[in-house]
């Protein structure tokens, strides 16, 4: 992360020492407040409708006479709420990020005093604006000359601004790496790639680390994993994670996240239109790394435990078949229907796996089907999970960090569509209600503690000329983690 945001008290805007200054109204702003000249500037916009309070509309001024910062941009918010404060300020920040202003300040003319939720809205906002992927791109575009932000509020808006700014900033690096994971493709991000990306950050962030290899994935009986592994030729890895931040006999908290770094989907093979995304189908692995990173930084007084099952899903001569039976960690048989229903199998071996460190809670967070993307879309993740009080705090921690999710059924008549003549169950049920069937697998192995699941097929990266992962969902599991030691 390339940026550093502070919290300054300017009394008058005009005087504010930054090359831009980056000013969010809307509904209930009074450019009176603002003084003769940037209001005098606000009147004139909206009087000639250049400008007008409505969600996304922006407008910059260069030079206003009577205002030290040489550039000005009005960003309109569609509302007061922290998710609108975001809007406005990454609107805002699509017209100076590519300029040549090194320090901005960024100040609200909204009818609502900074807080906390806002200050870390605004970290988000200039996250997500600054990162560029360059990894295997010698040619990207520079990095934006941007890297230092100041928030402008006052008197006791700074506590609670200073609050938000130092949880989003933690986010917000654990973000851009889940991201930065996720962009690198297949041959660059391979299984043993993920585990030195955790070795790195156990090393800078004073974590334990173990990775497990084949032979001791042989030797635990994960038969799902390793049938899902044995068809690539690059090797299995399971990364077992721990921050340890309260009494070790506190009961920690597991974050299991699917590691597919690349998915054909074996000899259940997928249609060659975007297959490339499926470099993306770790984002759930991503996403633990992205969380214990920020966490890390937070330091909050609780047990965390990640658990990543890394490898490749390929076929070969040696991939597993539709119609294999294997047997699971846990001693269930899995009648193995399509091999492009993968995650789950790796998933539900590591649920078994969670089992001896007796948690207080698991979440699995997976890229696990498009029957979710068909549901929801790209907007919301889906939530899936029979324990009432953990759905509610991870759907409070999604709405509270503009990360939300949305709980589905896991009805037991969606179960019955599980059954195997020729094991305990099969891999797949119907078409029809995809999303929560797979949860319904995973569910069979969860019986020992409270679990959830979080499909994230649909949020964890972008398709089209903005392709890319978006490191979701490190803001809902970071804050649902603080809320739980909080």
């Amino acid at each position: 992360m390339d940026f550093k945001i502070q919290v300054a008290e300017l009394k008058d805007l005009r005087h504010a020492e930054a090359d831009a200054l980056l000013l969010v109204v809307g509904e209930g702003s009074t450019p009176e407040s603002l003084g003769k000249a940037l209001g005098g500037a606000l009147s004139a916009a909206l009087k000639d409708g250049d400008l007008a309070y409505k969600a996304g509309r922006c407008l910059y001024l260069h030079g206003l006479g009577g205002v030290k910062a040489p550039r000005i941009v009005f960003a309109a918010a569609g509302g007061t709420s922290a998710k609108a404060f975001k809007a406005a300020v990454a609107a805002g920040l699509a017209l100076l990020k590519g300029g040549g202003a090194r320090h901005l300040t960024v100040a609200s003319a909204l009818p609502r005093a900074i807080d906390a939720a806002q200050a870390q809205a605004l970290t988000a906002a200039v996250g997500d604006a600054l990162y560029v992927y360059r990894h295997t791109k010698p040619s990207a575009p520079a990095a934006s000359k941007l890297q230092r932000i100041t928030l402008a509020c006052g008197g006791a808006e700074s506590t609670a601004a200073r609050e938000g700014l130092q949880r989003g900033e933690a986010i917000a690096a654990g973000v851009a790496l889940a991201r930065e994971c996720a962009n690198r493709p297949g041959n660059h991000c391979t299984p043993s790639a993920l585990a030195d990306e955790a070795r790195r950050l156990a090393k800078s962030h004073d974590l334990e680390l173990e990775v497990l290899g084949r032979k001791e994935v042989e030797k635990l009986g994960m038969g799902c994993f390793l049938a899902v592994a044995q068809g690539s030729q690059q090797p299995l890895k399971f990364i077992v994670l721990q921050y340890k931040g309260a009494a070790k006999s506190a009961p920690p908290l597991v974050l299991v996240g699917k590691g597919i770094t690349f998915d054909t989907g074996g000899i259940s093979i997928k249609p060659a239109a975007e297959m490339d995304e499926m470099k993306f189908d770790m984002g759930g692995a991503a996403s633990v790394l992205g969380t214990f990173r920020a966490v890390a930084q937070l330091k909050p007084k609780i047990n965390l435990v990640g658990l990543i099952p890394a490898c490749e899903n390929m076929p070969s001569g040696s991939a597993v078949k539709p119609g294999d039976v294997v047997t699971s960690m846990s001693g269930q048989t899995v009648e193995i229907l399509n091999t492009d229903a993968e995650g789950r199998l790796i998933l539900c071996d590591a649920l078994t796996y969670a089992e001896r460190f007796k948690p207080a809670a698991v979440v699995d967070i997976a890229t696990l089907t498009g029957a979710c993307v068909v549901a929801l879309g790209h907007h919301r993740s889906g939530l899936f999970s029979p324990d009432d009080a953990l759905a509610g705090q991870l759907d409070e921690a999604g709405q509270a960090a503009l990360d939300p999710c949305w709980r589905m059924p896991l009805d037991e008549e969606y179960d019955e569509s599980l059954k195997s003549n020729f094991a305990d169950m099969g891999n797949v049920g119907p078409r029809a209600g995809g999303a929560i069937t797979a949860a319904m697998f995973l569910k069979r192995y969860t019986a020992k503690y409270p679990w959830a699941h979080l499909d994230i097929a649909g949020s964890a990266w972008k398709s089209g000329a903005a392709k890319g992962a978006t490191g979701r969902p490190v803001p809902l599991l970071t804050q649902f983690v603080l809320d739980r030691a909080g």
